[in-house]
């Protein structure tokens, strides 16, 4: 389908309050524990089975990042293992609720899982970032204990190009419902808005799961954040035995709040099923209005504001946490990539966790969802390090023809309803040249436009590009099927091959990842295809491509935080060209990134000593440590108009105009210890930014500068950031003191990290080296209220202390 002009007005619900997205019945997270073991174990579905071997964990689990990290395994994988395990729970379910239906629901198993219940298997899901239930209640034992088994085989462990992690890595659920109930995601709303008036259009899925009609009635009831209730409708609905129904309403609102980047506004959706006048379901979901707009020739605008998106790419890792991550922790991470600038992020390059769904609908961040790396072949998986040595073909390409519309189609059903979504991407670079697929085209020159490596010309035994396109539009036709409100997109990596199939034109907004070069001349070729960049290297050039033609509505950067996986030769941890590093702190990359696209002021300055004249980085740390007399190349990123430089209060380096081309203001100065400071000014030289960097001595102590930490008792999680410092206080950016942590009370730390890619070291225990003078500490409440004492120690420093609160 090709766009002219595609206005879309959303209205989406997203799942603030975590049992929403389970969408029907009673949710109960049943996530504290289960019994594990990495192996596989014979029969261990049996509900009688010796488990003196097995040992206890909490779920979230992620099996990967416990193990030992080795050069002898995949580089892909970050150097860490796959493998099969097994996890099992014993449930007791309440006699009083005998006559419920009773479901098990997985957020996301990675990967190839089978569920049992009582020895009985209720199903098979190989894709592990897809989030499903299972009908427990033909094998339940009202009033008795239920014995839950899940086998995982990440046995395939070079899989993905990068880090998946391992295991039941995402939240689990019991929900008990009435045999009949609201489908599972069975609630879809979206708006109609013109003139500041707003029509919530709302269906409801009714399931009957009884042996007889039933006759119920629904109710939509939409809540302001205040507190009143703006639009109400009821309607009536009879559902066969064994059978589903839908109602389908309005709901007027008007001039409804809208939702935006800067006040995300929200509302509540409440859903409830009566029958005879009682309620037998329920679902509470917020929700908000916004409005969408896609043009060829102007780009994007959100509620009828044309802007740029400044997005970045993001896996689904952090760092010691492997996958199994805390919402405390993506909270932090996501409010400090929109405190650099950012406003969009692109799930690379499969569906995320709900709960990184509901934090971008809060924060006020869009998100690009995506579904495949792969499609019905497999890619290159590189075993000795980033794109050398000689590569493995694991994948999921195995389970692509029988599970991938099933699975995009239940992903679109669980985030349709995010107000954050903004559009379904169903791959990423499955059209990269000979990688598999080939085309004739590949044989000609630099001119067609290739920004890659093709790994040579046309291939005629290779794939052939020319299926890109009708496996295209069948996806599409799985994402239009439960949501026509948003546009379809894709990665495109080989776009001049690409542009002689089908595969563009069967998409509705078409990425480029890394073909810059293309943007003029296919806007001329294709003038009704809306383009943008997909995914983008972080230089100056990169950017001034998308500020710099109004036709091109954004970039996603590669990437915004560091990830496990994808990794360089030994050592190295994973792919380190993120704005956030593994700990998640800024990177001076970051920094320069916030100088291009914040609004607020802002300067940092960095530090190297220069190899080439004209040398200028994006990758320059804040110290001021060097030899007396070296010549030292300072480099600023700021958003300023101009910048000076000076040391103890005197002048060193000129007023210097802001450099469009470059970025970086920059000045070479001899070292001299002191306090270094580099001033923003206004085009009228009134300072509006300031950042100061000082000479260090040898490390001398351990400090915590958060004041007051409290978290949450039921597995709230504490990111405590311990710095080392000198005599006088100050930071001591090339330190890299081992740290001990011992924590006491009723919490457990998860990990130290510091965010060093070539540490190849235990980062789950509580000995670790600090990197560029930190290291963050994630301490989890393990269900109780009161203190927690962490205490860091260090050879030769002063030992520091926190205080968490847990309530």
């Amino acid at each position: 389908m090709t766009i002219k002009k595609l206005a879309l007005f959303i209205l989406g619900l997203t799942c603030i309050s975590g049992t929403a997205q389970v969408s029907f019945g009673e949710p109960q997270k049943i996530n504290d524990n289960w019994k594990f073991i990495l192996q596989d174990a014979p029969n261990a579905q049996n509900t009688k089975l010796d488990e003196k071997d097995w040992k206890t964990v909490n779920v979230p689990h992620d099996w990967s990042v416990e193990g030992q990290l080795s050069p002898t395994l995949a580089s892909a994988t970050g150097f860490l293992p796959g493998g099969i395990g097994w996890y099992r729970k014993t449930l007791n379910v309440p006699q009083a609720k005998k006559g419920e239906k009773v479901y098990l629901y997985f957020e996301g198993v990675y990967n190839r899982s089978e569920v049992f219940i009582n020895g009985k298997s209720l199903g098979k899901r190989p894709n592990g970032y897809i989030s499903f239930a299972y009908d427990a209640t033909p094998y339940i034992k009202y009033g008795e204990e239920n014995t839950i088994a899940v086998r995982v085989d990440h046995s395939k462990s070079a899989d993905s190009r990068w880090y998946t992690g391992s295991g039941i890595y995402r939240n689990v659920w019991v929900v008990y419902a009435n045999p009949v109930h609201i489908g599972q995601w069975g609630v879809y709303a979206y708006p109609e808005v013109k003139s500041g008036n707003g029509v919530l259009n709302v269906e409801v899925s009714v399931e009957n799961g009884s042996s007889s009609k039933s006759a119920v009635t629904v109710v939509s009831e939409l809540v302001s954040k205040d507190g009143k209730t703006v639009a109400k409708s009821s309607d009536k609905v009879t559902v066969a035995a064994n059978q589903s129904g839908k109602i389908a309403t309005q709901l007027k609102v008007s001039n409804p709040q809208l939702w935006s980047l800067n006040n995300p506004n929200l509302y509540t959706l409440k859903t409830t099923v009566l029958k005879d006048g009682k309620a037998i379901d329920k679902s509470t979901l917020t929700t908000g209005f916004r409005g969408f707009t896609f043009d060829p020739d102007k780009g994007f605008a959100l509620n009828g504001t044309w802007m740029k998106l400044k997005g970045v790419c993001l896996h689904h890792d952090a760092g010691v946490l492997g996958s199994a991550v805390p919402r405390d922790v993506w909270k932090t991470r996501l409010q400090t990539l929109k405190s650099i600038g950012v406003n969009a992020v692109r799930t690379s390059h499969n569906p995320q966790a709900p709960v990184f769904y509901e934090l971008c609908d809060e924060l006020g961040l869009l998100i690009l969802n995506e579904a495949y790396d792969e499609w019905e072949y497999p890619k290159r998986k590189w075993l000795e390090g980033w794109n050398v040595g000689t590569p493995g073909f694991e994948g999921s390409y195995d389970i692509f023809a029988e599970w991938s519309e099933k699975d995009l189609e239940d992903m679109v059903r669980r985030d349709r309803n995010h107000l954050s979504v903004f559009a379904w991407s169903i791959g990423n670079e499955v059209d990269y040249p000979n990688d598999p697929y080939s085309h004739p085209v590949l044989d000609g020159d630099k001119n067609n436009g290739f920004s890659q490596a093709a790994y040579g010309g046309y291939k005629k035994d290779a794939p052939d590009a020319m299926r890109l396109g009708a496996i295209a539009k069948r996806l599409v036709a799985a994402v239009k099927k439960y949501d026509k409100s948003r546009p379809t997109t894709a990665g495109l990596a080989g776009v001049a091959m690409s542009n002689e199939t089908e595969y563009p034109g069967a998409i509705d907004i078409t990425g480029y990842n890394y073909t810059e070069s293309k943007y003029q001349t296919d806007h001329k070729k294709y003038p009704k295809r809306v383009i943008y960049g997909s995914e983008n290297r972080h230089d100056m050039e990169a950017w001034l491509a998308v500020k710099n033609n109004e036709h091109i509505f954004g970039q996603f950067l590669w990437t915004g935080i560091d990830y496990l996986g994808e990794s360089g030769k030994w050592p190295s941890r994973g792919f380190y060209s993120g704005l956030v590093d593994f700990a998640g702190q800024i990177k001076p990359r970051g920094y320069f990134r916030q100088s291009l696209w914040s609004d607020k002021p802002m300067i940092f300055a960095g530090t190297y000593v220069a190899k080439k004249e004209r040398e200028l980085s994006m990758d320059a740390w804040p110290i001021w440590n060097y030899e007396d007399g070296q010549t030292v190349r300072v480099v600023v990123y700021t958003n300023a108009a101009k910048a000076r430089l000076e040391l103890d209060g005197k002048v060193i380096g000129e007023v210097k105009n802001y450099d469009a081309k470059s970025g970086i203001i920059s000045w070479d100065v001899p070292y001299k210890a002191g306090k270094l400071e580099a001033i923003g000014l206004s085009a009228d030289n009134k300072e509006v930014s300031r950042f100061a960097v000082s000479s260090s001595k040898q490390p001398y102590a351990l400090v915590i500068n958060q004041k007051s930490i409290t978290i949450d008792k039921q597995k709230g999680t504490a990111q405590v950031l311990l710095q080392i410092v000198d005599e006088n206080g100050l930071p001591v950016m090339l330190s890299d003191n081992e740290i001990t942590t011992v924590v006491s009370g009723p919490a457990k730390l998860l990990g130290l990290e510091a965010g060093n890619n070539s540490d190849m070291t235990d980062y789950t225990d509580n000995v670790q080296r600090a990197f560029h003078g930190h290291i963050l500490a994630y301490i989890q409440a393990t269900g109780d209220a009161g203190q927690v004492t962490v205490k860091f120690t260090s050879p030769w420093l002063k030992s520091a202390e926190a205080t968490i609160t847990i309530k």
